[in-house]
C-alpha cells in the first residue's frame, strides 16, 4: 500500500489521468461560456453537448503530419513540448487534496509551484527561438516581454495568502480559514485575488493578453512552426496549465479543499470551475492589448495593487488582527 498510493497520486488523482480529463472538461466549459457570452452555441456535436470536442481536437492533431523545419534545432524543437508538459503536470501534483506526503506537501512547496508555473512561459519562448522562423521569433520576444510584466504581480498576489496563514506550505494556507475560524480573511484578500486572476490570464496568453500568439499579426507566434504531435502536446500543456493555475488560486484564496478524497475532489472541481468561469468572462469582455499596454498595465496598476494588498495584510498580521 505504501507503493500503490504514491503511484495512484502521480498517475491517477490528482496526477496525469485526472489532469488530462479535468483540463479537457474545463476547456469545453470555457468554450461554452465564451460562446454563450457572444450569443453563439459553442461545441455541440462531438459527444453530449460537444463535451468531447476538445478531446477530438487533440486526437486530430496526433494523427496529422509532424514537421520539423529544416533550419530549426531538431533536438530542442522536439524537447520543448515535453518539458513544458512535464512542468505543469508536476505542479498539479502539489494540489492540496487527498494524499499528503513529505514529497508533495512540505514547508516551502508554494515556492516550488511558482517556479514550475513559470517554466511553461520560458519553454514557449525557447520553442519560438529554436524554430528560427521570423513569426516564431517575434512571438517568442513577446512571450518574454509579457513574462517580465505579469510575473512579479503574480508572485506577490500568491504570496499574500502565505503571509496571512504564516506558512509557505500550500496545504496549510488552503485550510487556514477552516482551522483558524477566521473566514473573513478570504474577503480581505479580494484585491490579491483579482490581481492573481488577471495575471493568470496573462500567463495563459488569453484575451486580452494573447499578444504573443496573435494569429492576425504573427500567425501563431512561437508555435507557428509546430504541427502534429508536438502541437498537440502544447495544446494539452495549455489546458492543464489553466486547470492547475485556477486550482491553486482557488486553493489559496477561496478556502482550500477540506476533507478526504471525495469531498476534497468535489471542492476542487467546483471552485476551479468557478475560477475558469471568471477567466472566460475576462476573455469575452475585452479586446487584445498591445504589448506596450500590457507592460504599462502590469507595472502601473497590477504591481502596485499587489503591493498594497501585501502591505495591508502585513499590518493586520503585525497588529494581531489575523
Amino acid at each position: 500500500m505504501d507503493v500503490v498510493k504514491p503511484l495512484l497520486y502521480i498517475l491517477v488523482y490528482p496526477g496525469l489521468l485526472f489532469q488530462l480529463v479535468f483540463s479537457t472538461f474545463l476547456e469545453w466549459m470555457d468554450r461554452k461560456f465564451y460562446a454563450r457570452m457572444q450569443n453563439r452555441r459553442g461545441p455541440l456535436h462531438t459527444g453530449y453537448a460537444g463535451l468531447l470536442q476538445p478531446v477530438a481536437d487533440i486526437l486530430k492533431l496526433f494523427f496529422k503530419e509532424d514537421i520539423v523545419p529544416a533550419r530549426a534545432d531538431r533536438f530542442m524543437f522536439s524537447l520543448m513540448p515535453i518539458l513544458g508538459l512535464a512542468a505543469v503536470v508536476t505542479a498539479g501534483l502539489y494540489l492540496p487534496v487527498w494524499l499528503v506526503t513529505p514529497y508533495n506537501s512540505f514547508e516551502g512547496d508554494l515556492i516550488v509551484v511558482l517556479y514550475l508555473l513559470s517554466l511553461p512561459s520560458l519553454v514557449l519562448f525557447l520553442a519560438g527561438w529554436f524554430s528560427v522562423s521570423p513569426y516564431s521569433l517575434i512571438g517568442a520576444t513577446r512571450v518574454l516581454t509579457q513574462l517580465f510584466a505579469y510575473e512579479v504581480p503574480f508572485f506577490l498576489a500568491l504570496l499574500t495568502p502565505a503571509v496571512v496563514a504564516g506558512s509557505w506550505q500550500i496545504r496549510t494556507i488552503a485550510v487556514y480559514p477552516w482551522t483558524s475560524g477566521a473566514w473573513w480573511v478570504i474577503v480581505i484578500q479580494v484585491l490579491a485575488f483579482l490581481v492573481a486572476l488577471l495575471t493568470l490570464q496573462a500567463k495563459l496568453e488569453r484575451t486580452p493578453f494573447d499578444i504573443p500568439e496573435a494569429e492576425t499579426e504573427v500567425v501563431g507566434g512561437p508555435l507557428t512552426e509546430y504541427t502534429g504531435k508536438k502541437l498537440a502536446l502544447f495544446r494539452i500543456q495549455k489546458d492543464i496549465l489553466m486547470m492547475v493555475g485556477s486550482a491553486f488560486i482557488a486553493a489559496l484564496f477561496l478556502g482550500g479543499f477540506p476533507g478526504g478524497l471525495w469531498i476534497g475532489g468535489l471542492w476542487l472541481i467546483v471552485k476551479t470551475s468557478f475560477v475558469v468561469f471568471l477567466l472566460s468572462v475576462i476573455r469575452a469582455s475585452f479586446a487584445r492589448l498591445r504589448i506596450d499596454q500590457i507592460v504599462t498595465f502590469s507595472w502601473k496598476y497590477l504591481a502596485p495593487a499587489s503591493l498594497i494588498q501585501l502591505l495591508a495584510v502585513l499590518i493586520l498580521k503585525g497588529n494581531g488582527v489575523i
